[in-house]
């Protein structure tokens, strides 16, 4: 079982697209559901944080792993 309810990969993709692409992602599940994205961006780790706060929704983890950058977004 996963601790997740949707993933979005997001890898090769710069800056803002990986933001906007899970926004809308974001925008059709439930309250309380959490998505998982995959980026390849550096740059994401900061988005991710900003996103979360103004959009209300929960930044849960974000890590790193081989080149990669790992996030659970809880929807609020």
């Amino acid at each position: 079982m996963s601790d997740f309810d949707k993933e979005l990969d997001t890898s090769g993709l710069n800056c803002p697209l990986p933001i906007i692409k899970a926004k809308k992602e974001i925008n059709t599940m439930e309250s309380g559901q959490i998505l998982h994205v995959i980026s390849t961006d550096p740059g994401a780790v900061m988005d991710f944080e900003s996103f979360a706060g103004q959009t209300g929704n929960e930044l849960l983890s974000s890590e790193s792993k081989d080149n990669k950058f790992f996030f659970l977004i809880k929807k609020n």
